[in-house]
């Protein structure tokens, strides 16, 4: 019975990975708003503060230079700090075939998006998906601005020499529509000083994409040198989107790319600043099926950070950005600071296009290297099929076929273990206080009877990462978001509405049991019994595509071993 008791035990570390996935969101560290109080000034549209203290968990901008000459706050800076009245924003609102962006005159943050190609819901197909938001409590926003380096000897105020996401810029137009035939749409505002710098900051939309392009546009008409560079960071409030389920876990949280993809839990910011210059890298914050990224110039080493800050009512708010290297402008002369931001589905084709690693963010875990090669294979069956619940069904098919010859042997195993039972228990009663003598003779009986007790195990201990991987594959890829299967099935990435699917699997599952020999030990067997229970529980709360793999999976399972087991039972 060696081998039920190791089939136990596999079941027993699937659902307590369940549990733990659980256990995990449920027992998170306080959150950072315990650690630290709200500043006096919580609007987003607040002033800068001191905008070259990196060490300032408070600030909310990139330090302008290196440690060496960070320069204090100017007496400016300090009475706009003390003032009270917020500037009330101006929105200049841009709609392509893609998106709709709301662009505040205050700063040129990206305070509002709507994805027009995905719906809020099934039952709501008109709603646009708001991925970006201002809401007090629940701020999603992109933010960019320069910074002016320090100049020895220089006595103008840094903080007029380059416009930041806190200064104030003009539009000519408050509404911009891509036209029929128009690919790019160019969206400029302006900001100027009495120095001579204007900055033309230009925000670039193509059709068909998500990405956003941010340009800003130096021209020096003073007789002095312009040093600075310029910085672009997301800004999200902590909480996990609205709707996510309690029974699965996904990250929501920042991650960035240098050589390798690397996450940062927003529970971690205040332990784990990341301060790092990283060539061809990326910046993102990740929800489930959906990113917002920023993708610095290629060949170019960039600053990247984070930082948390408090706003509304003391809430935190967790910002990840990249920073240029400086770039100089002489008297007279003119030059282009642009970053790429991309802020949509986590679409892997396009992400891969896109940046090195970016189509990372659809993130399987530590199985991604067997769930890309099974994403790739579904989406390649989608292709032909065209309905991704049947993709799976397909998919699931010839995960058996691959493993089919693994399963036979561990079925054949089962089905002979289950047909010499009898006899297996007598050995076990007839020399029950001799347990040397006890495994001799039962394994005499398996070397007589050819029977292998690990040969049910092993096969499924191989096909255990596959299963795993292709769990993250249906739980993570955007693609199955609002698809239909059949019937009552209107999205694969929501549980069923009628638990039809979750009670169908645990049946298969329970004649699965059935045809298993029943395990000696009484509370094994209980436990036995009562996992097709736990685990029916389980999946009623996952997503349908899930739930109709394993319930495919478990058909197909049930009727090789069945055949297998009357063969077995019929011949020997």
């Amino acid at each position: 019975m060696g081998n039920i008791r190791v089939l136990l035990y596999l079941s027993l570390v699937f659902v307590g990975f369940l549990l733990w996935e659980r256990w995990t969101v449920w027992h998170q560290p306080p959150r950072p708003s315990q650690l630290e109080q709200p500043s006096p000034r919580q609007h987003d549209d607040a002033p800068p503060q001191d905008i070259s203290s990196v060490a300032d968990d408070s600030q909310d901008l990139p330090a302008a230079g290196g440690a060496e000459d960070r320069p204090q706050p100017t007496a400016v800076e300090q009475q706009l700090q003390e003032s009270d009245q917020p500037i009330p924003p101006q929105l200049i609102m841009v709609e392509t075939d893609f998106v709709r962006a709301a662009i505040s005159t205050v700063g040129g943050d990206i305070r509002q998006l709507d994805l027009l190609q995905v719906a809020e819901s099934v039952d709501t197909p008109e709603q646009a998906f708001r991925l970006l938001d201002n809401v007090p409590g629940k701020r999603y926003i992109v933010q960019s601005g320069l910074l002016h380096d320090r100049i020895s000897g220089l006595e103008v105020e840094l903080s007029s020499l380059a416009p930041s996401h806190h200064s104030i810029y003009r539009s000519v137009k408050n509404h911009y529509r891509m036209a029929a035939g128009e690919n790019i749409m160019r969206v400029p505002l302006v900001w100027s000083n009495d120095q001579g710098i204007e900055v033309e900051k230009n925000f670039i939309f193509r059709r068909g994409s998500y990405q956003i392009d941010i340009e800003h546009r130096i021209r020096n008409r003073s007789p002095m040198m312009w040093i600075g560079r310029q910085y672009t960071q997301l800004r999200r409030h902590g909480e996990p989107p609205s709707g996510t389920s309690r029974f699965l876990y996904t990250f929501t949280g920042a991650a960035f790319y240098s050589d390798k993809y690397e996450k940062i839990a927003f529970s971690d910011f205040p332990e784990s600043r990341l301060q790092r210059s990283i060539n061809n890298g990326w910046a993102a914050i990740l929800q489930h099926y959906f990113l917002a990224a920023i993708i610095p110039q290629r060949e170019a080493v960039y600053d990247y950070y984070t930082r948390y800050v408090t706003a509304d009512r003391g809430l935190p708010e967790y910002i990840i950005g990249v920073r240029s290297p400086p770039i100089q402008i002489i008297g007279g002369g003119e030059e282009t600071l642009a970053a790429k931001t991309f802020v949509g589905p986590k679409l892997q084709k396009e992400l891969e296009q896109i940046a090195t690693g970016l189509e990372l963010t659809a993130d399987y875990g530590l199985f991604t290297v067997i769930s890309q090669p099974l994403f790739w294979l579904l989406d390649k069956i989608n292709n032909v099929v065209g309905n991704w619940g049947w993709s799976i069904v397909m998919l699931t098919i010839l995960i058996k076929l691959v493993f089919y010859k693994l399963s036979e042997t561990s079925y054949r195993s089962m089905a002979k273990m289950r047909k010499f039972q009898p006899q297996i228990l007598s050995l076990r009663n007839r020399y029950k206080g001799d347990r040397q003598r006890q495994s001799q003779e039962m394994m005499a009986l398996y070397r007589k009877e050819k029977i292998n007790p690990l040969g049910g195990c092993l096969p499924v201990l191989v096909q255990i990462p596959v299963f795993i991987a292709l769990y993250w594959v249906l739980l993570e890829s955007v693609e199955l978001r609002q698809s239909p299967f059949i019937l009552w099935i209107d999205d694969l990435a929501v549980r069923d509405p009628y638990y039809v699917l979750p009670l169908l699997m645990g049946i298969t599952m329970y004649m699965q049991t059935r045809l298993n020999p029943t395990p000696p030990d009484p509370i094994q067997a209980k436990v036995m019994s009562y996992l097709p229970v736990v685990f029916t529980f389980f999946f009623a709360f996952f997503p349908s595509g899930l739930v109709l793999y394993w319930f495919v999976n478990n058909v197909l399972s049930l009727a090789q071993q069945l055949y297998i087991t009357r063969y077995i039972e019929r011949v020997t």
